[in-house]
This record gives structure tokens, sequence and C-alpha cells, in this order.
């Protein structure tokens, strides 16, 4: 007989982050409809991806191409799948049409790789602009105060459709930087740079989604809190 594994611990994580969110929002005064819940799916097995979505988890987050290529038939048809990771331009045409949206455009010429592919295929891909909101070296984004300027460049592209901002925030206990990117997106927002629309704000991970929720996301992306930590494969 077949033995089926127990994945008992993704509901129970499920239940306790989307009561953590709620009450989150609550406290700042927001309603917790406003914010969806990512889950992200590093590594974890598509058996286990589909038990969060059987919870009510709809929208999965995906950082690698080539394992998101090897997934993505196994995932329930009802879950929205975007792509968070960092991107290479020679990877854009097996997202493009695929995914729902690609968070981490942070640069033009990778925007302009989206559009090429997007036109090929008469679709507008949405996007959201990355920031490198604390200015670390070893993260991928747009530096603030470059932020601007690639919104621009960005709403020129036809095939193109801003829909916010991402973030990945050092990781401390110190708001600043969240509260930072708070009011880079206001203020992005105030521009109302045609052809863009700043609705989404992703920001805050498992250690940090509750902070985040108070300063402002919209979207959280949770991995370890809700699958537990990542066991990566052994390289031989």
């Amino acid at each position: 007989m077949r033995m089926e594994r127990d994945f008992s611990y993704v509901r129970d994580n499920y239940a306790r982050i989307a009561d953590a969110v709620a009450a989150a929002a609550v406290r700042c005064g927001r309603d917790p409809g406003e914010i969806a819940l990512m889950a992200v799916t590093k590594t974890v097995a598509p058996e286990i991806v589909n038990c969060a979505i059987d919870c009510g988890i709809r929208l999965l987050g995906e950082n690698r191409v080539q394992e998101y290529q090897s997934k993505r038939e196994f995932y329930r048809p009802d879950a929205q799948v975007h792509f968070i990771g960092h991107l290479q331009t020679n990877k854009v045409k097996y997202l493009v049409g695929s995914v729902e949206m690609i968070h981490s455009v942070d640069r033009l010429s990778l925007a302009q790789e989206i559009n090429r592919c997007a036109a090929k295929q008469n679709i507008c891909q949405d996007v959201l602009l990355e920031v490198n909101i604390g200015g670390e070296e070893s993260k991928s984004g747009v530096m603030p105060q470059e932020l601007p300027e690639l919104l621009e460049q960005a709403a020129a592209l036809p095939n193109v459709h801003v829909c916010g901002l991402m973030t990945i925030p050092p990781p401390t206990q110190d708001t600043r930087c969240l509260e930072a990117m708070q009011k880079l997106f206001e203020d992005t927002k105030a521009r109302n740079v045609q052809n863009t629309e700043m609705r989404i704000l992703s920001m805050g991970m498992s250690g940090d989604f509750e902070a985040a929720i108070a300063c402002g996301s919209t979207l959280v992306r949770i991995g370890s809190a809700l699958f537990g930590a990542r066991v990566y494969p052994t390289l031989r």
C-alpha cells in the first residue's frame, strides 16, 4: 500500500501565518483583505506546495527559472505563479506569458527583453521594479535615487506593465529601511506616471512580514515559516 506523506505541518503553519497577517493588519488599521500571502516555493516539492494551495494559498513565488520549469505542470491550476528571483535576460523567454508577474525588474536591459518577448506573444507582461532599499552590494535592485529614471523608461515600453515595487530589506529588527520603502512607494505613486500603477508593494518575508505590513506592504513572501527550513540538494 502506498503511504501518504503527512503534510499537516503545512496546514498548521498556514493557519498560524494567516492569523498573524490578519492581526498585523488590524493592529495598524488596515483591512486584512488588502494583503496577499505568497508561498515562496524554492526547493519545495510540488506535492507540498499543492498542500499549501489546498489550504488556501493562491499565490506562488518561484526563484529559479529551471526549477520553475521542472515543477509548473504539477501545480494546482488555480494558483498564480510569480517569478521573484534575480533574472538574467537570456532566461526571460521562459517566463513571459507563463508567469503572472515578474517581481525582479532592476535594470532597463531586462525590461527591454521582457518587452521584446511579450511583443512576440502580443501580450503585456505585468512586472514590479525591484529596489535595493538598503544599498547592499550583495543584493539586486535599482538604487532608490535611480528608480524614477527606470520607472519612466519601463513605462515607455508598450508590452510591459509596471504594477508596483518590490524589495528585500536588510535582515535587521530596525524598521528604517521598511519605512523608507513605504515612503518611496507612496512618493512614486503620487507621481502618477502614465502607463504604470502603484498597487503592489511586495515587501516582507518570514522574519519581518508583520513589520512590513505595518509599513504598507500589500504582498508578503513567506517561505521557511510555511514550509520549514530549506533543504538544498547535495552537489556531487
